[in-house]
């Protein structure tokens, strides 16, 4: 024997016997929430630094100022990686709370659609702005 411990088994006697573990989608999942979390608080700053630098100007100079190709493409980044990160935010949140499957299937399927289509509607919008203007 080398002398070296063998490493514990954690997971509990039903685990074991299911021979059950890891899903393998938890890592992207903490990596992708913690991406997304960190490009919507930089462009944040960003965001804030356009919206009070649009105080009291009227809606022509607003949507001008939208339409310039880096502000409509940081806008869009911004919105797609803030709908992203709280689809997966709300998704650990169900998974974590909701104990009854058909609950938990259900509110992950609204979960996604309410993202998808907010994202998309906000994508829309700032499409919109930018070829209009």
């Amino acid at each position: 024997m080398s002398g070296r411990l063998a490493p514990a088994d954690i997971r509990s006697p039903l685990g074991r016997a299911r021979g059950l573990g890891s899903a393998r989608s938890g890592t992207g999942h903490f990596w992708w929430l913690r991406i997304t979390s960190v490009v919507v608080a930089l462009l944040t700053f960003w965001l804030l630094w356009l919206l009070i630098s649009l105080v009291g100007a009227d809606l022509s100079e607003i949507r001008a100022t939208l339409a310039r190709p880096w502000n409509a493409i940081l806008l869009a980044v911004f919105m797609s990686a803030m709908f992203w990160h709280a689809k997966l935010g709300i998704q650990t949140v169900i998974e974590d709370y909701v104990h009854t499957r058909w609950m938990e299937v259900l509110l992950q399927v609204l979960n996604l659609l309410a993202c998808a289509i907010a994202g998309l509607a906000a994508i829309y919008a700032i499409a919109r702005i930018a070829v209009q203007a």
